[in-house]
């Protein structure tokens, strides 16, 4: 939500800066998200008179103007059909950034003539839409002053997060209210106008009390829509919103103002009476954004005898809403319960102001002062005489009341509040406060969100100032604590912790993606029904969706070595068609691995050897039996081929896959160069019993290790992984690791075979091995690799 300082001083009255109001905002839970000022931006704009206009020698539509902005002439070359001498406009000197063009002004030559700058329009000052003319200002603005100082432009422009339970703040006042509550000024009164009706109301009725309890309407006639008053349009203008008509400008302005949707029919449109009902399956409507919508009989619409014209909270129609050559109007002023209204917004994907609103729930009690209000409004702006009010049905308006004691602000809170304090505190928020010890609180109409007493502990504490809420531990049970931590939980950390230690950077990316990026990855049979966004509409499939995201965000402003990790779940459809999510960390490497050096050269690019390191260190710290390990097959479709594998436990008990990315994922995500990618699927690493230690007790050997070198002939197709796990379990008891160190092919190697070079570790126990312990366990780790086709070499 956004508004102006000035507009939030239109219900505060306060002497409070700038940076006072924006650090309470963001104390009292009401998040600043951005703060704009109109006048820094156009500071180098100033006033200036044109002194003499001229035809350009070289084109037709272009004007050599002679300006004055207050430092002698100027020579501009100009294209704007109404520049002429005598005209008084907004001068961009060389240097300035002109906004609504992306352009910085220098001195350069149009058609061979020196142009010194820019008269400049509406647009591209970003003042509005109107682009066919620079602007012009009365003839006695003066000339050399800055623009935007003598437009009044110097209006900060403060934009704040509302929390969906904070319905009363969907509105300067309500946001006015909470600082005034706060101490930062006081809460001017709100002038309810009493205006006499001149005949009766109109014909309004509601024949859903479900959806919409109440509908109150006025009518105005004579009225004269046209555009809305400088000050109106400067104000909406301000906050992005784009002035239309005075008539439909007054209902955005007081939806904003006080929180208060409203909205104004064209009565000579109508057929009939107007009636709140629900919607016969089928019909359809044409909303004010251009779009039919199809209803269903879930939702509330106003309608005529004929047609439907509004779907109630959230849109008008097309065929109702006021034009330039309306005269007589009908303003409706309705109360929409806020559930109906999120159902019907979730089915029609259809936002609005309106809804976002309503959703929340307005304020029962404004529909009369709301509807006067603008009543008021519309006779002031654009004249008419106003009917008496029909009210038609009954706001929910049951009273609320809470029983209080003040000691629970010291109790839930752990802050020592003054009694007195909190009383003054919920008095201004618009509670009534009646008591002495218990106390019995009325709680204000516009406030749905507070029901019981550790609400009103929350409003005292968020405005007294949660900053001094003394951190305080909870009290200790005696004895050792014990562990809470599940044993996944347990790994989790552990991988999360290796991964940080062997130099990757964490990224914690949203669980949804794409249709496009899910299909990528083989998977997103999980659709979401009610998704964020296109961009969010399946549950991933994969880690690497995201993380190759984030990849290319960094790559973009300039990372040259890339290292990104992410601990997460991966998302399926069960066989009985739940979801099913899987524990799985992603692994990103991308960029150089090592930079340019005189020694080298050339930049180190990754490999997929790098993508397996990674993968096997974190299974090790996963604690998964990485000895046992085999290398197998190509990985998934994200893989590129031939440049992949899967670590495995077996056939089929895949535990990590790795590799080179395919190049379509890197078309796809709009990457270049080196990129190695490995999934680790925590779910499938055998689970391990605890054992009640923390760590297993280290014990190292007695006796000194002895290594011996083997090296083979084997065919050439033959997987070294293969060799080394079959050495290994030649004696599992003698030969604790086994280690390829060479490959080699060429001179002395027969065509179609290769030499592998194994290191062998043998660990004796009680003794020293003998010659023939030796002899024998060398005899079997030979024995072991001619089952493989591998011939010892002499």
């Amino acid at each position: 939500m956004k508004f102006t300082l000035s507009w939030l001083k239109e219900h505060l009255e306060t002497g409070a800066p700038l940076d006072q109001i924006l650090e309470k905002l963001n104390a009292i839970g009401i998040e600043v998200e951005g703060v704009e000022n109109p006048a820094e931006k156009l500071a180098p704009f100033r006033i200036a008179r044109v002194l003499s206009a001229a035809p350009h020698p070289q084109a037709d539509k272009l004007q050599i103007l002679s300006v004055d902005a207050g430092d002698g002439p100027q020579q501009v070359v100009c294209g704007a059909p109404n520049a002429r001498e005598g005209l008084v406009g907004v001068f961009g000197m060389p240097g300035a950034y002109v906004p609504g063009a992306g352009i910085t002004l220098k001195v350069a030559a149009i058609r061979g003539v020196e142009s010194n700058g820019m008269m400049c329009s509406t647009r591209e000052l970003e003042l509005g839409e109107d682009h066919d003319g620079i602007i012009e200002l009365p003839a006695d603005a003066p000339v050399g002053k800055v623009y935007a100082e003598w437009a009044g432009l110097n209006d900060p422009v403060i934009e704040v997060a509302i929390t969906p339970n904070r319905q009363d703040c969907m509105g300067v006042r309500g946001i006015a209210r909470d600082l005034a509550a706060a101490g930062l000024g006081a809460l001017k009164p709100l002038h309810v106008p009493a205006i006499e009706g001149d005949g009766p109301g109109p014909n309004v009725r509601t024949d859903d009390p479900e959806g919409c309890p109440a509908f109150f309407a006025r009518s105005v006639k004579g009225v004269t829509n046209g555009q809305s008053p400088e000050w109106l349009q400067k104000r909406l203008k301000s906050i992005g919103q784009k002035p239309i008509s005075a008539l439909v400008d007054i209902t955005n302005y007081i939806m904003i103002d006080l929180g208060r949707p409203l909205h104004v029919y064209d009565k000579t449109s109508l057929t009939g009476g107007l009636v709140a009902r629900k919607a016969k399956s089928g019909e359809e409507v044409l909303a004010l954004n251009g779009k039919t919508y199809m209803l269903d009989d879930s939702m509330t619409v106003i309608a005529d005898d004929e047609r439907i014209h509004d779907i109630g909270g959230i849109m008008g129609g097309e065929h109702s809403g006021a034009q330039d050559g309306t005269s007589e109007v009908l303003i409706e002023c309705a109360y929409f319960i806020p559930e109906a209204i999120a159902k019907t917004g979730q089915k029609l994907a259809l936002i609005s102001d309106a809804r976002s609103r309503f959703e929340r729930g307005v304020d029962p009690a404004f529909l009369d002062d709301g509807l006067s209000i603008a009543t008021q409004m519309v006779l002031d702006l654009c004249g008419g005489t106003a009917s008496a009010p029909t009210c038609a049905g009954e706001p929910p308006l049951e009273a609320r009341t809470i029983k209080f004691d003040p000691a629970a602000v010291l109790s839930l809170a752990g802050v020592e509040v003054d009694r007195d304090m909190q009383k003054a505190i919920l008095e201004k928020l618009g509670f009534d406060v009646q008591g002495t010890d218990i106390w019995a609180i009325s709680v204000p109409s516009w406030r749905r969100d507070v029901e019981g007493s550790a609400d009103i502990v929350e409003e005292v504490v968020r405005i007294y100032g949660i900053d001094k809420v003394p951190s305080t531990p909870l009290p200790r049970a005696p004895g050792v604590a014990r562990p809470t931590a599940t044993l996944d939980q347990m790994t989790e950390r552990r991988v999360r912790r290796a991964a940080a230690a062997r130099g990757l950077n964490e990224a914690v990316n949203w669980s949804f993606v794409s249709e496009k990026e899910a299909a990528s990855v083989d998977g997103g049979a999980w659709v979401l029904s009610n998704p964020i966004s296109e961009d969010m509409k399946v549950m991933r499939p994969s880690l690497l969706p995201g993380l190759l995201s984030a990849t290319r965000r960094n790559a973009d402003r300039g990372a040259s070595t890339i290292g990104l990790f992410e601990v997460g779940r991966r998302y399926f459809v069960g066989q009985n068609g739940e979801s099913d999510e899987r524990a799985t960390v992603g692994i990103v490497l991308a960029g150089d691995k090592s930079p340019r050096h005189w020694s080298t050269g050339k930049a180190t690019a990754f490999d997929a050897y790098d993508a397996k390191a990674e993968a096997i260190a974190l299974l090790s710290a996963a604690g998964a039996p990485v000895e046992n390990l085999q290398m197998m097959g190509e990985a998934s479709a994200a893989y590129h081929p031939g440049q992949s594998g899967t670590l495995r436990l077996g056939p089929k008990k895949i535990l990590a896959e790795y590799g080179v990315l395919h190049p379509k994922m890197l078309k796809q995500f709009d990457l270049s160069g080196s990129v190695v990618v490995a999934e680790i699927f925590l779910d499938a690493i055998p689970a391990k019993r605890r054992t009640g230690f923390m760590r297993v007790p280290f014990t190292p050997p007695a006796l000194q290790s002895v290594k011996r070198d083997f090296a083979f002939l084997v065919p050439q197709a033959l997987e070294a992984d293969q060799l080394v796990r079959a050495m290994r379990n030649a004696d599992k008891k003698a030969v604790v690791d086994a280690r390829l160190f060479d490959v080699f092919t060429g001179q002395g190697v027969p065509d179609g075979q290769k030499s592998l070079a194994i290191e062998v570790t043998l660990q004796p126990g009680e003794k020293s091995f003998t010659e023939e312990e030796l002899n024998a366990i060398s005899a079997a780790i030979v024995k072991a690799a001619e089952k493989l086709g591998g011939t010892l070499r002499g």
